[in-house]
């Protein structure tokens, strides 16, 4: 889900401690709204159906609010570390999209919500991911790159790969999917950005409430989501439930593990384990319910629940082990000081 977007200042160091922690609260809040939300529209699907056409507009301010939080320092990131962004790209493009069609064939999902968990493999990498890796004392830097990225590459990726991975289940749009992700995800990412660059400063006096605007964004879509699949809840809910912990968890694995694999350094391990495992999945519930149904989009709105919640946890527990300092010739860099990952967060 494009949650919470994490903060990086382009220069008001006193504003960015403030928005700091008001994306760190606002995370670790955002499971406790979505479920709030969730039980709202579970309970009362006649109030929220109505509002089904407006969640396109909602994740597009969503993603707004990321632009927003993006700095040009972001992008230059990507270039002097390309190969460990790149890695982490694709990683998430690979392996999320098979595990979703994995996850679906072992469990043998019916079409509608086996669409809905290759969908949520397919999307980009949702930026709560940011945060959990700064409070897992990994490196942040890296995920901003890796999230930025693969968002900006999501117009042609998402579509492809579900065309490819969905398309025996059920009929693609492509190129309707192509043209909803770039109105939805790309258009207001790049708006955000501009704004960041020509007005910084006002930028920096909102950034704590941004946070919490994306999360009751987020939540009003949730609310929708369930809603419009209340009368499956109670047959598919836990089977779509046990779906969507099974792929998050895989790829929470093979993130770490892949970086494990090419002996990168710990908080780089810790980074793309969330890059891979938390997925843009309001992305995939608003796709899904305007392509496909409400039944396809109930994982996306699982997801955004559980990936919050499994990723406090695990960055929870990161925090709490400590790694080794950094090789004296500072070949991959074992840690990134302190100092450094506050900056990274605008401070």
């Amino acid at each position: 889900m494009p949650d919470a977007p994490a903060h990086r200042s382009s220069g008001n160091t006193t504003a960015a401690p403030t928005a700091d922690r008001s994306s760190i609260i606002a995370v670790t809040a955002l499971p406790v709204l979505v479920v709030i939300a969730g039980v709202l529209g579970f309970l009362l699907p006649d109030a929220f159906n109505p509002l089904a056409p407006s969640i396109t507009w909602s994740l597009g301010v969503v993603m707004f609010f990321m632009g927003l939080t993006l700095t040009l320092p972001d992008f230059t990131r990507i270039a002097k570390r390309p190969w460990i962004a790149v890695l982490g790209v694709v990683t998430q493009f690979v392996a999320m999209p098979l595990l979703g069609l994995l996850v679906v064939t072992v469990y043998g999902l019916p079409a509608e919500i086996a669409v809905g968990v290759i969908l949520v493999g397919c999307a980009p990498g949702g930026t709560a991911s940011n945060v959990v890796t700064y409070l897992a004392k990994g490196d942040t830097a890296l995920s901003v790159s890796v999230t930025t990225l693969s968002t900006l590459l999501a117009p042609i990726l998402t579509p492809l790969l579900t065309l490819w991975l969905a398309g025996s289940y059920m009929d693609v749009p492509f190129w309707s999917m192509f043209v909803t992700i770039c109105q939805t995800v790309l258009g207001p990412v790049i708006v955000g950005v501009i704004i960041r660059v020509v007005a910084s400063n006002l930028v920096d006096r909102i950034s704590p409430v941004l946070p919490w605007l994306a999360s009751i964004a987020i939540a009003y879509i949730v609310a929708i989501v369930v809603a419009g699949s209340a009368e499956s809840i109670a047959t598919a809910g836990v089977l779509v439930l046990l779906a969507v912990v099974t792929h998050n968890v895989l790829g929470l694995g093979v993130g770490y593990g892949v970086a494990a694999a090419c002996r990168l350094d710990t908080p780089t391990r810790r980074a793309l384990s969330f890059e891979v495992g938390l997925q843009n999945s309001g992305l995939a519930s608003t796709l899904a319910t305007t392509y496909f149904s409400p039944l396809a989009a109930l994982p996306g709105a699982v997801f955004s629940v559980w990936h919050n919640v499994s990723g406090a946890l695990l960055a929870s527990v990161f925090a709490r082990r400590p790694y080794g300092k950094p090789p004296v010739d500072g070949s991959l860099g074992e840690s990134e000081p302190a100092a450094a990952v506050s900056e990274n967060l605008g401070r």
